[in-house]
């Protein structure tokens, strides 16, 4: 009895070993994910505990094509996917890669969900986007939602992005992440933060993002500002040259829009504008020295110092020249001496002349060659209203068509004058300002119209030759120089529609002077008031001598009633005298001829 009672505490204390075992058993499923402990590392297989009755085995080559980082050592905490209990050998078959992967998955699910961002590593490029590694889960971004160019996408292999999940499909395994989302929401927010933040007049400092002809875009902070190429310096600059795109520069707001987001940005503000106070540094009529920076077709841009330029208009190179492009005097790169004429502070406007420099010839000339004087020349040009004659090395003269003779009407000077033909001329008038000089021909010679007053007056009767026809009468010449009208009414007694139905080119005619207008040159001629003055002087003299019948005076009023187209009971009724001179053009109808009936 007392070696059964000896022997009975140890078959109690195994039963309770046992069950303490079988108590401290994990009840654990296929397909559960569990932490465990490594406990050893085999050649192929590493050991991990995971509270079953056996250690569970992973093969090794998961943690090596994995490409996870994971320091394995000895009692090192991992979690597991069981995927058997028990083996063919009773050992428990575990993966890490599966645990990963679902782990993986799981995130995936609840960031999609959620629209959180998640972290991920570009590790390759495949067509159309790169591969990124979200733990144990590839994904797949696109090349359109990168946030960079096509061909940078090899830059950020290797990288660590911060990812937004577009799309997922977990039984095809796909996963469809962005860069730009996250990159343009960040970016709007920090855009936000700047916008309302910046203040006109401040200074900042930007990056420059883009440069174009007519500026740069400098990004501020999540929003670009302009920065226009007249604000880059006070001088005439070229924005390719003096920025470039990344670098980092100094800027003032010159004007901020919040409401369109647009932003005026300036760097030649952050200095004192050279356009302050340029009367003191160039005052008026001063010779200044400058450099040739701009040719155009009107003049030429010279740089006086930086931010100051002037313009030399092309009328303002050369005094005696006649220079159609500023190349013909200056080039780009010249240094140039010239003297300020103007300046439009307001406007960052100055001008300047090259002539200056040198002695106006145009004034020499004017007190040479006062008003009257005589000058010889050359012709050197003849256009249809006059020809242009050298009378000094660059400086010409005008003979006006007007201007060729007393007596000749020339339709065109080259039916007087021809191209080199060397002349003397009369000084008419000199204006150096415009630098123009009036020449004449015929001022050489008296002007026959001085005596044309005295000579022709009013009532004369003179005799002259028929120069030209015109539809309103016919030129007469009186004298060379001289030449007077008759008006179609006033070539006959009679009416007639046309002046060649009366007169030809040739025919002397007799007429009498009508009215005179010295000023104008021009003569009234009438051949009728010659022939009805001479028809009157006829009868008085008639008269006078006493002869003829009561008969044939009759007559010969008659006739001239009748020319007049007037009838006796018309005379009689106005209770005028009748007599032969009645029918003169004198105002009042009748003369004072001695004859009456």
């Amino acid at each position: 009895m007392e070696d059964n009672k000896e022997l009975q505490p140890p078959a109690q204390g195994e039963e309770n070993l046992a069950r303490l075992y079988e108590e401290n058993v994990r009840i654990l499923t296929e397909g559960e994910i569990v932490s465990g402990r490594v406990v050893r590392l085999g050649k192929d297989e590493v050991h991990v505990d995971v509270g079953l009755k056996s250690e569970g085995r992973i093969p090794f080559r998961e943690f090596l094509e994995s490409g996870e980082k994971i320091d394995l050592q000895v009692g090192k905490e991992i979690e597991v996917y069981i995927e058997k209990k028990e083996g063919e050998e009773g050992e428990v078959l575990l993966s890490w890669i599966k645990a990963v992967q679902l782990r993986s998955w799981e995130k995936v699910r609840q960031v999609y969900q959620n629209q959180t961002v998640i972290e991920g590593t570009a590790t390759r490029l495949i067509k159309g986007g790169v591969i990124v590694k979200l733990g144990g889960v590839e994904g797949f971004l696109p090349a359109s939602q990168s946030g960079v160019r096509y061909s940078e996408l090899t830059d950020i292999l290797g990288d660590i992005l911060r990812l937004k999940i577009i799309e997922v499909n977990p039984r095809e395994g796909r996963v469809v992440v962005s860069q730009r989302v996250v990159l343009e929401e960040e970016r709007q927010r920090l855009r936000m933060s700047t916008l309302e933040s910046l203040k006109e007049g401040e200074i900042r400092r930007g990056v420059v993002k883009k440069i174009v002809p007519f500026g740069a875009f400098i990004d501020l902070g999540g929003i670009d500002g302009l920065l226009h190429v007249s604000d880059i310096s006070w001088g005439r600059v070229n924005p390719y040259e003096i920025l470039r795109v990344g670098e980092e520069v100094e800027v003032k707001v010159l004007s901020v829009n919040k409401e369109k987001e647009k932003i005026s940005l300036g760097i030649k503000q952050k200095t004192l504008d050279p356009w302050s106070n340029i009367e003191e540094k160039f005052p008026l009529q001063s010779v200044v020295t400058g450099r040739v920076v701009n040719i155009t077709d009107f003049g030429a841009f010279v740089e006086l110092e930086e931010g100051v330029e002037g313009l030399i208009h092309v009328s303002e190179m050369s005094w005696t020249r006649r220079v159609k492009h500023p190349s013909q005097i200056v080039s780009v790169g010249d240094t140039v001496k010239a003297v300020v004429l103007e300046i439009k502070k307001s406007q960052h406007k100055m001008f300047m002349g090259l002539r200056q420099i040198q002695p106006n010839p145009w004034l020499a000339l004017e007190k040479k060659y006062p008003v009257g004087s005589r000058i010889t020349g050359v012709v050197k040009r003849i256009t249809d209203f006059g020809a242009f004659v050298e009378v000094k090395e660059g400086i010409q003269g005008l003979i006006h068509v007007s201007d060729l003779s007393w007596s000749t009407r020339f339709k065109r000077p080259l039916d007087f004058l021809h191209k080199g033909q060397r002349v003397r001329a009369a000084v008419l008038g000199i204006d150096p300002k415009a630098q123009k000089l009036s020449l004449g021909l015929k001022q050489l010679t008296p002007d026959p119209w001085m005596n044309v007053p005295r000579k022709y007056p009013p009532g004369k009767v003179v005799k002259g030759k028929v120069t030209s026809l015109a539809p309103f009468g016919v030129f007469v010449e009186l004298e060379e120089g001289v030449e007077g009208l008759t008006h179609i009414s006033q070539l006959s007694e009679e009416k007639i529609e046309k002046p060649e139905n009366v007169v030809k080119v040739g025919d002397e005619i007799t007429a009498k002077v009508i009215k005179i207008y010295p000023r104008e040159r021009k003569i009234s001629l009438s051949v009728k008031k010659y022939l009805e003055d001479t028809e009157r002087e006829q009868i008085s003299q008639y008269l006078d001598r006493g002869e003829g019948s009561k008969i044939l005076l009759g007559e010969i009023l008659v006739a001239a009633l009748q020319k007049r187209g007037e009838s006796w009971k018309e005379v009689l009724s106005q209770n005028q005298p009748i007599s032969p001179e009645s029918s003169g053009d004198s105002p009042s109808g009748s003369t004072s001829g001695k004859g009456s009936s």
